[in-house]
């Protein structure tokens, strides 16, 4: 790892160089290249890069991420990135993915204070209160994961109520929205059972991913089993 800027810009060329001679013709295809089936999005954390776990190639996802994948009404980033995937790019699968140890929200989860960012992660701590009796119910190295799956779940219904969802639905627009999760401690996604593409009530599909989160980390499922000394980034 290198502390060097100088040497980013080495590596760069190195790349690149590699890139042409190992797939002639790569960066010229590239640049034709910008017609996504996917939207993706995660969180800011360094460690969760959406082409690498997908297998994807650079052109074929189109990214949004902030710290701890948070789609609030009022982020016009956020909101433009949507409406540009799927008005422009007409993206058919919106992705919205959570990661397990993710450290804004096991913030959230302990009502750290940061700074500025408290305010951003205030969004979380209201999905930590709105679900609190659940998560009392999880054992407590396993709530910080349990909390980033129902933010997932409820960052899905932020986009698909959204006036770009509202809108794209409304014309008959075939995109759909899944919540997923993605395991820094194996590199596997998973995806949490919820699918939204306004061929079912929103509500009913809500009610029913909490009830498997309930189930999966309340004690009547095994929760993950995973090594719970996962290395926290935001």
């Amino acid at each position: 790892m290198s502390d060097n800027l100088p040497d980013l810009f080495a590596h760069n060329r190195h790349w690149a160089s590699q890139m042409e001679r190992d797939r002639p013709g790569f960066f010229t295809g590239l640049v034709k290249q910008q017609t996504p089936k996917y939207m993706w999005i995660g969180c800011s954390d360094s460690r969760v890069p959406a082409n690498q776990i997908t297998g994807l190639e650079p052109g074929e996802v189109f990214v949004h991420r902030n710290v701890a994948n948070i789609v609030v009404h009022s982020d016009l980033n956020a909101l433009s990135a949507i409406q540009f995937a799927v008005e422009r790019l007409k993206v058919q699968h919106i992705m919205v993915v959570g990661h397990y140890g993710c450290s804004g929200v096991q913030a959230a989860m302990e009502g750290a204070r940061i700074g500025i960012a408290d305010n951003w992660i205030r969004h979380i701590q209201d999905v930590r209160d709105r679900h609190r009796v659940l998560l009392e119910t999880v054992a407590p190295e396993s709530r910080a994961d349990a909390l980033c799956e129902l933010n997932v779940t409820e960052q899905v219904v932020n986009v698909a109520v959204s006036t770009v969802m509202v809108d794209a639905w409304s014309r008959g627009q075939n995109v759909s929205i899944h919540g997923w999760a993605f395991g820094v401690h194996d590199g596997l996604l998973q995806d949490l059972g919820l699918t939204a593409d306004n061929s079912k009530p929103l509500d009913s599909l809500y009610k029913a991913a909490v009830q498997r989160i309930r189930y999966k980390w309340s004690g009547n499922g095994n929760g993950m089993h995973h090594n719970s000394e996962v290395v926290k980034e935001a």
